[in-house]
């Protein structure tokens, strides 16, 4: 396949707010072993991107400076040792960074194919939160059927796919968000939506289970909610932290709360994962989710999409807060 010698992505100038994101013009990446070469047509955009290009995110010595975790699009190329995949091929991947360009090289172990149905946006808006939501409410957090779990941030990426999978697992979810359409949105997803601006989400949580609690919360707010948190949780809960939006450290933590109920605390950094683990939980997720989003169930939730070069503005609407899903980038 005859391929272009240059391309355009979207780079972090320097630290900084959304406007900090400039198009250039550059050569294709390198495919190295083990890597497929995907000819991009669209990208997905997460809240680790605003945080790298805000300069808060923890980049380890070799990880990709450019943004974009997810994407899908075309194979144009395939690495030595890569079976699984040949040019041609429809597929959505997780990536190590590049996501915000016309082409980006990926390990085929975080590759798969596009379930029969979706499209090139929806395809784009899976890898990042369907990983992430896998790894940790099911993975470290242990949810199963039956159980009951509390999803922060509800209306977010994140929340959005948390609540088509607990639905789809029969978990039974709550989940908060600080609006009126947020809390319908929830609530047409399969949760019990708590707002968080009137009510205090664990004494909510307290009442509707009469007083047992949650078996595992997934939550993105960090500090701020971490008392409350170890509140909700049920004896031997656990609570896995994606994020700190609220605050990176606890103050007053009350330790006998959390031994008296057994609690487990713990979370995790995706990117950071090895190729190894990336591509086990891409395994899982096509053998337990892949099935689902192929019958169209569990479809992402597709809030706005721009143009790859509008990449500041979908940054900007990205931190605006008013999304409900999913925000995702058209490449061409």
């Amino acid at each position: 396949m005859s391929l272009p010698a240059e391309m355009t992505r979207i780079e972090i100038t320097e630290p900084g707010g959304p406007d900090v994101l400039q198009v250039k013009r550059v050569p294709l990446p390198d495919v190295a072993e083990g890597e497929v070469l995907i000819q991009v047509h669209a990208a997905g955009v997460n809240r680790p991107d605003a945080l790298q290009r805000a300069g808060q995110y923890p980049m380890k010595p070799g990880m990709n400076p450019i943004p974009g975790l997810e994407v899908s699009g075309v194979v144009v190329s395939v690495g030595a040792g890569v079976n699984a995949f040949a040019v041609g091929d429809r597929v959505c991947a997780l990536t190590n960074g590049g996501g915000y360009a016309e082409y980006a090289a990926v390990p085929a172990g975080q590759t798969l194919p596009i379930p029969n149905g979706l499209d090139w946006v929806q395809a784009a808006a899976i890898p990042e939160t369907f990983f992430t939501v896998w790894a940790n409410l099911f993975g470290l957090g242990g949810a199963s059927k039956g159980q009951r779990a509390l999803i922060h941030g509800g209306t977010s990426g994140i929340g959005t796919t948390a609540l088509m999978l607990c639905r789809e697992f029969g978990i039974d979810a709550f989940a908060t968000a600080g609006s009126a359409d947020k809390c319908a949105a929830i609530s047409k997803l399969g949760g019990q939506p708590i707002n968080y601006r009137e009510e205090d989400f664990a004494k909510v949580v307290a009442e509707k289970t009469d007083g047992q609690g949650v078996n595992v919360i997934l939550d993105i707010m960090g500090g701020s909610y971490l008392n409350g948190n170890v509140s909700a949780l049920a004896m031997d809960g656990r609570l896995v932290m994606l994020g700190f939006l609220g605050g990176a450290r606890a103050n007053d933590f009350d330790l006998l709360a959390m031994m008296a109920k057994r609690a487990v605390i713990t979370g995790s950094l995706l990117r950071a994962r090895t190729a190894a683990e990336k591509a086990a939980i891409a395994s899982e997720l096509r053998e337990h989710v892949w099935p689902a989003l192929a019958s169209g169930r569990c479809l992402p939730l597709i809030d706005k999409v721009f143009a790859l070069n509008d990449a500041a503005k979908a940054h900007a609407h990205m931190e605006a807060g008013d999304h409900i899903g999913k925000i995702v980038l058209q490449v061409g």
